[in-house]
């Protein structure tokens, strides 16, 4: 909602300023112009990026329609999930986690806790750091390394997106003077009709509008929207990671939550003394 909020502000700042000029709006928009710069831009990104960055563009760009992937209550679930794990292997030994993170998908612990257990990436996340050290074939200190490189992986996997946003949009204003620049050559013909040539030419600089608007009103700022969504992703990664590292060094449960906690950022990190309250009185 607030990047619809933000856009409207955009074009309507825009179109509003152009208008108490003495423009009329009408003269902004050129179906050939509009037709040549979007062609451009779809087939810039299509050069640049493979179907599958290209699939992660168009969901990012829709993510941003949700704010943060992850609230409070998440994040709540979240250490109510793990703590109850790690109490679990801390009681009866790391062979009773054995079901629950070999066969996540009928954990009756994690399917107590929606939100974590349609998660498909963040199961298998929280499982793969988990596993090693279940049967046996790491050691505690050699899981740190392990999810450090899942977690580097993801933040990899995440930039790709934006980093052809961010390419698209910086070629998006030289984009627009190639579609000036065209208008300009077809104008040529039209010399000697001089009511026409105006026109035309006012055409032609559309294009360069055009091009100039989606780049620095349009595709830089959802690119920058989309990192700051992944961003929101990686952490809840991240969370996972410290928490696991943490139980696996032998750390208490409460004490590995708390470690997880403090990646988080504030707006949605409960205090220190709201998580120790949380745990102890969950069911």
């Amino acid at each position: 909602m607030v990047v619809i909020i933000g856009f409207i502000v955009i074009i309507g700042g825009s179109l509003a300023g152009f208008y108490m000029a003495g423009g009329h709006l009408m003269l902004l928009i050129h179906w050939a112009e509009v037709v040549t710069i979007m062609g451009m831009l779809f087939g810039c990104a299509i050069v640049m990026a493979p179907a599958a960055i290209i699939k992660e563009i168009v969901t990012g760009t829709l993510n941003t329609l949700k704010g943060a992937p992850y609230n409070k209550n998440d994040y709540e679930d979240l250490f109510k999930m793990m703590y109850e794990l790690f109490q679990l292997g801390r009681r009866n030994g790391m062979i009773a986690l054995e079901e629950h993170v070999m066969n996540p998908e009928a954990s009756s612990l994690f399917k107590k806790y929606d939100k974590f257990h349609a998660n498909d990436r963040a199961v298998d996340f929280f499982c793969d750091g988990l596993r090693p050290l279940v049967d046996g074939r790491l050691k505690p200190e050699q899981i740190g390394p392990l999810m450090d490189a899942g977690v580097k992986h993801i933040e990899h996997e995440k930039h790709a997106p934006v980093h052809v946003m961010h390419l698209v949009a910086d070629s998006m204003p030289a984009f627009g003077i190639v579609a000036a620049v065209m208008g300009i050559i077809n104008t040529m013909q039209y010399l000697n009709d001089t009511e026409k040539v105006g026109s035309m030419i006012a055409a032609a600089l559309s294009g360069t509008f055009l091009g100039i608007f989606i780049s620095y009103g349009v595709v830089n700022p959802l690119a920058v929207n989309v990192h700051f969504y992944n961003e929101g992703e990686t952490t809840y990664m991240k969370v996972i990671k410290s928490s696991v590292v943490a139980f696996a060094l032998g750390l208490p449960p409460l004490v590995a939550c708390e470690i997880g906690r403090r990646e988080i950022e504030h707006r949605f990190q409960p205090s220190a003394g709201d998580l120790e309250t949380m745990l102890k009185t969950a069911k």
